[in-house]
């Protein structure tokens, strides 16, 4: 005799604006309906998108009599029956609140990432891992269906929660047959054939056999420096004086820099790399080659121009817009400072100008707003002939003072090589702290040079008392490791310096280490 005694399931939907987590909760509401099941759905709204996601609450009864059942508004930590997140994180934060339970809840996620403000404010990698959001996932669920449902959902022109919910059908976790589950997307009325799609590609994702069932994966992201490839490497006559070990990495540079300047300005970088590989360290001349494959590919106005009006980017957009034939209108909002302007002109005409705007606002330079609709004539004509400026790059006041400072950090990456290996590479990996725009820039150099100084200032410090470079090898790689988190560490790490150099000074090694140990 089956069991007509009453039973609740709960399902909590955590999601930000444009996820279409509210669409979502409608359609497990209609299909519930659909199958002669009581449900009930509330949101708690949240502060903003990526500081506070809107919690979307059902609760669904099975059995019972007649009487109509009591609901909660909300969620109840430890007593939730399905998770189902748009994006991986959210699967963390409902873990942090104590939402899912080991021993109850089905966790059904897409695991692409939206990065939250804290990751894109952090001035290094402060990505959080996703291991650890997978490893929580898998301990704090009792059944698990993750994968990258975004992925999914371009591929076949569909939207990540219609994906979702037909993962959500296929687990079978509730009591809501797939016609039900259909008619609740028919009833809702929004782009049903588009969703139905979607609903049928994530219902035959979990449903599949075994061997084919969705896996948690992903794809490695990037932080700045150039990715490497394992392919097979073409005979470049350019690279033939270089090792097996190096080609990949500098196959790509080139194609960067001759795509950015010319294949004159990429036989410049191959000369500077070849410098560093008279030292004898490979592995040295490689750390040199993808950071300075990305230094000497600054990203001027003319870059920013030259990629705003490449065909592939109308053509990206207008794939994205997913309106077959409909117009497509673009704005592009800049706002360049002063540096950035006048950045782009000859060297020996803007010299003095520059000079005296730094000293007029030395804290940063006055901007000019500007929105250029690319998609007419001379919006697109106006930042079509910043791209072509290209060739004045070379003499520009901007490419003056980059290059001049990629060469001081050459210099001391070649002089500290004839020192010190592990003092050579930690120098080398200073380059990581050339990243930014306009002030963030301009702070970070300062700090980048502060620290060169500073190191080459210790190892000859230190290389006076003998013994070797620890200290300043320990210095060059804990500095960069604290500017890279923000402000407060940026201090830190002039500070640091600045103790080092003085305990140095009075030949303090030991305590050196420990000042460095203790930041």
């Amino acid at each position: 005799m089956p069991d007509s005694s009453p039973r609740l399931l709960s399902i909590l939907i955590p999601a930000v604006g444009g996820q279409g987590g509210g669409v979502l909760a409608e359609w497990i509401v209609s299909a519930a309906d659909a199958a002669s099941l009581r449900a009930h759905s509330t949101s708690i709204p949240g502060v903003a998108q990526r500081t506070g996601s809107t919690s979307y609450y059902i609760e669904l009864v099975t059995g019972g009599d007649e009487r109509a059942p009591a609901f909660s508004l909300y969620p109840i930590p430890g007593d939730l029956d399905v998770l189902l997140a748009p994006e991986f994180m959210e699967v963390g934060r409902a873990i942090e609140l104590g939402f899912p339970s080991p021993s109850r809840t089905t966790i059904v996620a897409s695991t692409h990432r939206l990065y939250s403000i804290h990751e894109k404010v952090t001035t290094g990698r402060g990505i959080y891992p996703r291991e650890a959001l997978d490893a929580a996932a898998r301990a704090y669920s009792a059944s698990l269906v993750a994968f990258d449902a975004l992925a999914v959902a371009r591929e076949h022109d569909t939207e990540v929660n219609a994906v979702l919910l037909g993962a959500l059908a296929g687990s079978g976790v509730l009591p809501i047959g797939v016609e039900a589950w259909r008619q609740g997307i028919e009833d809702k009325g929004v782009q049903v054939k588009a969703n139905l799609r979607g609903f049928e590609v994530g219902l035959g994702l979990v449903g599949s056999p075994p061997a084919a069932a969705p896996v948690l994966s992903h794809s490695p992201g990037t932080n700045g420096s150039l990715a490497t490839s394992s392919g097979p490497i073409d005979d470049d006559p350019e690279l033939r004086g270089f090792s097996e070990s190096l080609r990949p990495v500098l196959r790509l540079a080139v194609g960067r820099l001759v795509d950015y300047q010319d294949r004159r300005y990429a036989g410049r970088y191959l000369a500077r790399v070849r410098r560093v590989l008279d030292t004898g360290d490979v592995e040295l001349a490689r750390t040199v080659a993808r950071y300075l494959a990305v230094w000497m590919t600054y990203e001027d106005a003319i870059r920013v121009a030259d990629l705003k009006t490449r065909a592939e980017r109308f053509e990206r957009i207008e794939a994205g817009a997913r309106a077959p034939g409909a117009l497509v209108n673009v704005t592009d909002y800049l706002k360049p400072d002063l540096d950035e302007i006048y950045g782009i002109l000859p060297y020996a005409v803007v010299a003095p100008f520059a000079r005296w705007a730094e000293r007029r606002w030395p804290h940063g330079r006055p901007s000019l707003g500007q929105h250029v609709k690319t998609t007419t004539v001379l919006g697109f004509l106006r930042l079509w002939w910043l791209g072509r400026l290209r060739r004045l790059r070379p003499i520009s006041y901007r490419a003056h003072h980059e290059h001049a400072r990629m060469e001081r950090w050459l210099e001391a990456v070649t002089r500290c090589a004839a020192w010190d290996v592990e003092l050579a590479r930690q120098v080398a990996r200073l380059a990581h702290l050339v990243k930014g725009y306009g002030d963030v820039r301009r702070r970070m150099m300062a700090c980048f040079d502060a620290l060169l100084e500073g190191v080459l200032q210790s190892a000859t410090r230190e290389g006076g008392l003998g013994g070797g470079f620890a200290v300043s090898a320990r210095l060059a790689d804990r500095g960069r490791v604290l500017v890279l988190q923000g402000p407060a560490g940026e201090t830190e790490a002039l500070a640091a310096t600045a103790d080092v150099l003085g305990r140095l000074e009075r030949a303090d090694r030991a305590g050196a280490l420990a000042r460095l140990s203790a930041s």
